[in-house]
């Protein structure tokens, strides 16, 4: 992907994101937004997860196409944690509410290594992909055991 199309989605992603919170009639409107927007994130991710641990064929244009797909769905969950998400059907630990900064850091830092990934992969080298992958992952993890229930 070039970069025009890169930032076409990013800003896409972004005012989508924003007006997100206030399109939630109701709590669980949110939730299900916020778990479909980490499901899709997932299903990009592990196929990219799948060609660095060499279960599929490495391919530089699917890595490169897939980590901008996650780096643009890094920004869509977010505006879903809002007040009163935090009871429902739902891994969201309270402390997420409890915890904001916390929260924001973690989440700050997972979109920056998604920037990050996708620059890797557009390398289109992928022991430079396989290190920002696991960087990538790695900031995935940390927020999952501080703010996801099991």
């Amino acid at each position: 992907m070039n970069i025009i199309k890169t930032l076409i989605l990013a800003v896409s992603a972004a005012v989508l994101a924003f007006p997100a919170a206030a399109q939630f009639a109701k709590a669980e409107d949110a939730i299900k937004y916020r778990r479909s927007s980490f499901s899709v994130m997932q299903t990009h991710f592990f196929r990219l997860g799948n060609m660095v641990n060499g279960r599929v064929p490495y391919d530089a244009k699917t890595a490169a196409d897939q980590a901008d797909i996650v780096q643009t769905l890094a920004q869509l969950p977010w505006p879903a944690f809002a007040a009163g998400t935090d009871k429902g059907e739902t891994r969201a630990h309270p402390a997420i509410w409890t915890q904001q900064a916390k929260f924001a850091d973690l989440s700050n830092k997972m979109r920056a290594e998604t920037v990050k990934l996708s620059a890797a992969a557009r390398t289109g080298d992928l022991d430079k992909l396989k290190v920002a992958f696991r960087a990538t992952s790695g900031t995935c993890q940390s927020c999952h055991d501080a703010f996801r229930t099991r």
